[in-house]
């Protein structure tokens, strides 16, 4: 793929030539050219031109046999830390990101009072895991409020976009204090001071709301999130007082133990705020067929003018061990204890030495030793060097043990110590209860869904899913032997519809006057490939990164970022603050200049 640069006296500052233009609206592929000129795209080339567009660029670039479409929005991240301490957003930038939205379930930073850094950060690292000691070394503190905190990351250079919601535990906790921690009811008085800090912080430039109300979602010390048991005055007041705004959207993750009740609770939300509301929406085994009843739910709220969608992941979330990360299925096992705190490499050679070896194999099954969840070697697989994240129930450790003639146990350890110590297992615990993802196909396709969860930025040593919109490509828009899904809704989904969906209607197309958010993806090269283990984090902590190949070029707001996986010097990335209208000079896809 050709790039050459052409004079100073050139039309557009960049010309992608002969490209595969999918423009994020869903409509059929066509061969055109794209300009660029002052970070918004400036020109499409049309039919009546056969896709040519006169005129040349500071930059031209072949991007004949490549996809052109535009840069993806990822709307569920965690970057509320790293955001403050590096202006690379790895590992979404890597996978054709190129506006991110963080502050989701609940969670982050702002409003804080100076008294309860710690107690935010046990929060972040427990539902999120992200190192603490990576917290302390690199969080500054240098706001109190949340407009303080959107102040702070305002001014700065990034390789994305970046935008940020207002979550609602650290409010909680700023209002109520230990009450508030403790999980109590809310008083008249609370929920008012509550709701002015949600709107101050929507009227400053958060796109949203987030809470939480998953049992799942703990404090390092164990501690539930402050909003689990938040009621539906509490909820529904402040959801008001962001509807009084006229700007903002809403986000919740929640177990639905009560479907219809805790439907009923958030369809209030958007019926007393008119605001919309995404929600978390996957298949899980504890109830695996609630997916279908949310979806039947969300259907008839939106019919009834109360927009409503769910955040559906495209492969399983699920857990990655390793020697090197959070967990491992020798977790509990009191042998494993004796090294666990060991460095990788020492720990690798501790557990190649044969006596170790013998008594860890020898107790490692017993009840005592075993945490379920993580010795379930039914459900349990080796992720391999290019990830395979549909995998035949047949591959799994327990069947491959069987036709090898070792125990589970002895398989896992074999697989974990292979590439001296960096072999990784993967544990999938959502939307992979039937042992394929017919369940999450539906999901994606259903006209009130769009993809997320991806939550890049957190647990950074258990799952790395900020790849989510390079499989959503590779897997079912290519890959999969059944039920692949057409590359051009898949494209409007990943850029067009989750634009749409928090607001940032500038972006997610490609057509005259819209942000110049391009990827030129070689479509038969797009890769996922292994996480990596990096302990790049302040004070040397350690997270998971997981790269791509196929990124050709990366471009936001009309500059170059990444090529060929790699990045540029440019850093045009900027804090977004609120919602972005339709560009006033846009035109329709397959305009011309």
């Amino acid at each position: 793929m050709m790039v050459w640069e052409r004079g100073l006296m050139a039309d557009f500052d960049v010309v992608l030539r002969g490209g595969t233009v999918l423009d994020g609206t869903g409509a059929p592929r066509r061969q055109a050219d794209v300009a660029l000129l002052g970070g918004v795209v400036a020109a499409v080339g049309t039919s009546d031109t056969n896709g040519a567009i006169d005129g040349s660029g500071t930059t031209e670039i072949d991007a004949g046999g490549a996809i052109v479409a535009p840069g993806f929005v990822d709307i569920h991240t965690h970057y509320d830390g790293q955001a403050t301490w590096d202006d690379r957003m790895a590992p979404s930038a890597w996978h054709g990101v190129t506006s991110v939205v963080m502050g989701n379930c609940g969670v982050g930073f702002a409003p804080v009072h100076d008294d309860d850094h710690q107690r935010l950060i046990e929060l972040m690292e427990g539902v999120e895991d992200i190192p603490g000691v990576a917290l302390h070394e690199g969080l500054d503190w240098r706001w109190n409020t949340f407009p303080d905190f959107l102040q702070r990351l305002d001014g700065g250079t990034y390789d994305i976009d970046i935008a940020a919601q207002v979550p609602h535990g650290p409010i909680r906790l700023h209002v109520m204090g230990e009450r508030g921690a403790a999980g109590e009811a809310a008083t008249a008085a609370d929920i008012s001071a509550m709701a002015a800090l949600a709107a101050a912080g929507i009227e400053a430039g958060g796109l949203g709301f987030t809470t939480s109300r998953t049992s799942n979602h703990r404090s390092s010390k164990g501690e539930p999130t402050p909003s689990l048991r938040a009621e539906a005055d509490e909820l529904v007041g402040i959801a008001e007082a962001i509807g009084r705004t006229d700007r903002g959207v809403l986000q919740v993750v929640s177990d639905f133990r009560d479907v219809e009740h805790e439907f009923a609770m958030l369809r209030s939300m958007v019926e007393r705020s008119g605001r919309p509301l995404s929600l978390t929406l996957v298949q899980h085994g504890g109830d695996p067929a609630q997916w279908s009843r949310l979806l039947e739910l969300i259907t008839e709220a939106n019919a009834a003018g109360h927009p409503m969608r769910g955040q559906v992941a495209p492969r399983p979330i699920g857990i990655v061990m390793g020697l090197d990360l959070t967990l491992c299925p020798f977790k509990a096992d009191p042998v494993f204890a004796e090294i666990a705190d060991l460095d990788l490499a020492d720990k690798v050679a501790a557990l190649r030495d044969p006596s170790r070896r013998d008594r860890l194999l020898e107790s490692a099954g017993r009840p005592e030793a075993e945490v379920p969840l993580l010795t379930d070697y039914d459900r349990l697989y080796e992720l391999g060097s290019t990830p395979n994240y549909e995998p035949d129930p047949n591959d799994c450790l327990a069947r491959r043990a069987e036709r090898e003639g070792v125990s589970p146990q002895t398989l896992a350890l074999d697989l974990m110590l292979a590439d001296d110590g960096m072999g990784m297992l993967f544990l999938p615990f959502t939307n992979f209860v039937d042992g394929n993802l017919d369940a999450t196909r539906e999901m994606l396709v259903h006209p009130h869904t769009v993809p997320g969860l991806s939550d890049g930025g957190a647990h950074v040593g258990t799952i790395c899913d900020a790849s989510f919109p390079t499989t959503l490509l590779t897997h079912w828009g290519r890959d999969r032997a059944e039920g692949r899904i057409d590359l051009e809704l898949l494209v409007k989904a990943q850029a067009r519809d989750t634009a749409v969906a928090v607001g940032l209607l500038d972006r997610g197309l490609i057509a005259p006057g819209y942000r110049g958010d391009v990827n030129v993806i070689d479509l038969d090269e797009l890769t996922v490939h292994a996480p990596e283990i990096h302990h790049d984090l302040p004070a040397g902590g350690r997270r998971m990164l997981q790269r791509a190949s196929g990124y050709r070029h990366t471009f936001c707001a009309g500059v170059e970022t990444y090529r060929d996986g790699q990045p540029t010097e440019a850093l045009p990335g900027r804090l977004v603050r609120g919602a972005r209208p339709e560009p006033s000079t846009a035109s329709t896809p397959g305009g011309s200049r």
